[in-house]
């Protein structure tokens, strides 16, 4: 099976090359950009040397004449005005960024300060949770590929809702990323002697991810509260460590806490449940489509303790994308994936 990838040139877009180079299935067939059109990728990404592909300019029509999949691998604001066309198109779409994801009106212009794409395109739109979501998935046409953090922290959280466990009024996520996560654009946020030996908070209670954990915390919880959001930049290349706190209508212990997870995540490949009182660090996920998660129940208030750690540019972007692609075309979810963390 063909693809393509629109926005071949930032981080998303040469994670799907990473991965999809080594693909049994899926083979890269055209890659674009809006900017650079006739060079080769190499020009912007010297590690690719080895490929001599040519970057093309974005054509709908081309694009769905050779490919059976597009990634949409591009800014917010991009995909929005790329989707009407596609959508008309025999071909399937993920979209990377956040165009897709939010269903209410109103709320992706609230949160991102853009155009949205139409309602009637956003509502055929699924929200691509590859461990929760797959039977949608595979009937679905335009996949929305979480963001992030969002992924970082549902899958976290996931069980508690799911099952009965969570009291849906009080629920905190503390989260921390690498600034990859900010994309390839320069910016003084990323500069280096911002970031270096730094780590600071930032969009305090207004990060553009909130609705969209809401939204499908929502689904699983008629009851949900608005949550407390906030993200951090650390002074490293990748990594997401999301640290939830949430009070659960029950009383327990980390050992059955830890069997709810291991029991509702067995046969999900890529969340792994780390053994008791044994917390998941960023690096053993590092370049990997791992979602590692680690447990506490604090007897003293009844919270739990849930850390989730994911790669952003991975698990939180190509890697997901990809996992919802073979779910889409009916491939071993595992198809490209399944390959260990970098380390050290």
């Amino acid at each position: 099976m063909n693809v393509s990838i629109v926005g071949a040139t930032g981080y998303g877009g040469v994670e799907l090359i990473r991965f999809l180079n080594n693909h049994p299935h899926l083979k890269i067939k055209s890659l674009h950009t809006s900017s650079q059109s006739g060079r080769s990728l190499y020009e912007e990404n010297a590690h690719l040397m080895h490929m001599n592909d040519k970057l093309e300019e974005i054509d709908p029509e081309a694009i769905a004449k050779k490919s059976d999949i597009v990634f949409l691998a591009t800014p917010s604001g991009v995909s929005s005005q790329l989707i009407s066309e596609f959508s008309d198109l025999n071909i399937k779409v993920i979209d990377l960024s956040g165009d897709l994801r939010l269903q209410t009106p109103g709320e992706y212009e609230h949160w991102y300060k853009k155009t949205a794409a139409p309602h009637h395109i956003i509502e055929k739109a699924v929200y691509g949770l590859a461990e929760w979501n797959a039977e949608e998935i595979r009937q679905s046409t335009i996949i929305a590929n979480p963001g992030c953090y969002p992924t970082a922290a549902l899958l976290g959280l996931a069980p508690l809702f799911t099952e009965g466990w969570a009291t849906a009024t009080d629920v905190i996520i503390d989260a921390k990323s690498g600034v990859s996560g900010a994309g390839k654009s320069l910016s003084s946020v990323t500069h280096y002697s911002e970031m270096n030996e730094n780590f600071k908070i930032y969009k305090v209670n207004q990060h553009q991810h909130i609705p969209e954990i809401e939204q499908q915390l929502g689904r699983w919880s008629s009851d949900l509260q608005p949550i407390t959001f906030n993200t951090h930049l650390v002074p490293m290349t990748r990594g997401i460590m999301a640290t939830m706190y949430i009070k659960v209508n029950r009383q327990t212990s980390t050992a059955e806490l830890r069997d709810l997870y291991e029991t509702v995540y067995e046969g999900h490949p890529f969340v792994r449940v780390q053994p008791l009182d044994r917390f998941p660090s960023t690096k053993q996920v590092y370049g990997s489509n791992f979602c590692d998660i680690g447990v506490a129940y604090d007897e003293r208030t009844g919270k739990v303790t849930i850390v989730s750690v994911i790669d952003n540019l991975v698990k939180g972007a190509a890697g997901q994308a990809i996992q919802n692609a073979n779910i889409l075309m009916g491939l071993e979810e595992t198809a490209g994936l399944w390959s260990s963390p970098l380390y050290p």
